[in-house]
């Protein structure tokens, strides 16, 4: 038998590829397994986008420093997050949950709460699900979204030449994460410990309660363009820079002195002693959009500090690389949070 850890997640996403084979297609479906979302035609020129995504505790979070509501909100945007990023907005969702023994009923208001905020920012419905009993709390959200099919943007379509672009900043969902696990290990040790999270707000929010890209699709509506190509940052940017890179055969370089980070950011870097740029390319759940776009549809649309160039697209040769703020070219690894790593 083939241990998990051999294949990891893209690995094993792949070999269920193999073993769906014709299941995994369809007369109707206009994009299958392997980009942030599936995609399935509904008339001549619209189409829906599909995507499922799972929090399980102990995996995901931990219910000792996530607000419950909070983290119903982040269940609907890591899926809207998903939906964005092949360019479509989110229409409707369903959420199945697992609850384990103990949980009261307000806990579990307090996650509809989250997510009912989150569907009115997204304009979206959450219009059902599946209850049911669990050893641990698991939330596996629906989200079902809408596009024309000509503005339908997939992971492997990036071009030579064109500009790489992230949204926001990136790096400080994992500073959050770096705060929250060390503040949980120190009131092991001393059950006294009263955190001060006072001067790390917004890194808090950003790992607790993420916010889906909606906004950059409707600036790409506004301006009547589109991405050549576009994935969401869940997994770290290493990570999602290597995804495009592969599936559209090209190669991409980074430029270290241009990666949007937050000062907060830097701060927690600081504190624990590592480089940002470390983690603004190998923390994950940042949940914000890297697109590519040629420079001639770049002009059209209004940055508004929506984005920032950090990268072109190279060719496949050239590989995956990071130029140094000292002008240096090292490789880019593809590192990142790994579903079935070593535990």
């Amino acid at each position: 038998m083939t241990p998990l850890s051999d294949l990891g997640e893209f690995g094993l996403i792949d070999r269920l590829r193999t073993t769906l084979g014709d299941a995994a297609t369809g007369e109707t479906v206009l994009v299958s397994i392997g980009d942030d979302a599936a995609a399935y035609r509904v008339s001549e020129d619209r189409a829906h986008v599909i995507t499922t995504d799972a929090l399980v505790e102990g995996v995901h979070f931990d219910r000792a420093f996530t607000p419950l509501e909070r983290l119903g909100f982040k269940a609907i945007s890591v899926n809207v997050s998903d939906v964005c990023a092949m360019n479509a907005r989110p229409l409707v969702a369903t959420v199945a949950l697992g609850l384990p023994a103990g949980i009261a009923v307000e806990d579990v208001e307090a996650l509809y709460a989250g997510m009912r905020r989150a569907c009115a920012q997204y304009g979206c419905a959450l219009v059902g699900g599946d209850v049911s009993a669990a050893r641990s709390l698991l939330l596996s959200v629906t989200v079902v979204g809408e596009a024309r099919t000509d503005a339908l943007t997939l992971r492997r379509t990036a071009q030579i030449g064109d500009i790489v672009c992230v949204t926001g900043d990136v790096g400080a969902a994992f500073a959050g994460l770096k705060l929250l696990l060390e503040a949980r290990e120190r009131l092991r040790e001393d059950a006294a410990f009263q955190p001060d999270f006072a001067d790390f707000q917004y890194v808090l929010a950003r790992q607790l309660a993420p916010t889906a890209r909606l906004d950059l699709v409707e600036a790409f509506d506004r301006a009547a363009v589109r991405p050549s190509a576009m994935i969401d940052v869940s997994d770290g940017l290493a990570s999602e820079v290597h995804h495009l890179a592969r599936q559209s055969e090209v190669g991409f370089r980074l430029y270290e002195a241009a990666l949007p980070i937050d000062p907060e950011t830097r701060t927690v870097a600081d504190r624990f002693e590592a480089e940002a740029p470390v983690l603004a390319l190998f923390g994950g759940e940042d949940y914000e959009l890297l697109f590519t776009m040629s420079e001639k549809d770049l002009e059209r649309l209004p940055r508004q500090s929506l984005f920032t160039p950090i990268g072109r697209v190279t060719a496949p040769g050239e590989g995956v690389l990071v130029q140094t703020a000292e002008g240096g070219e090292i490789p880019l690894e593809a590192g990142g949070f790994d579903h079935f790593g070593a535990r």
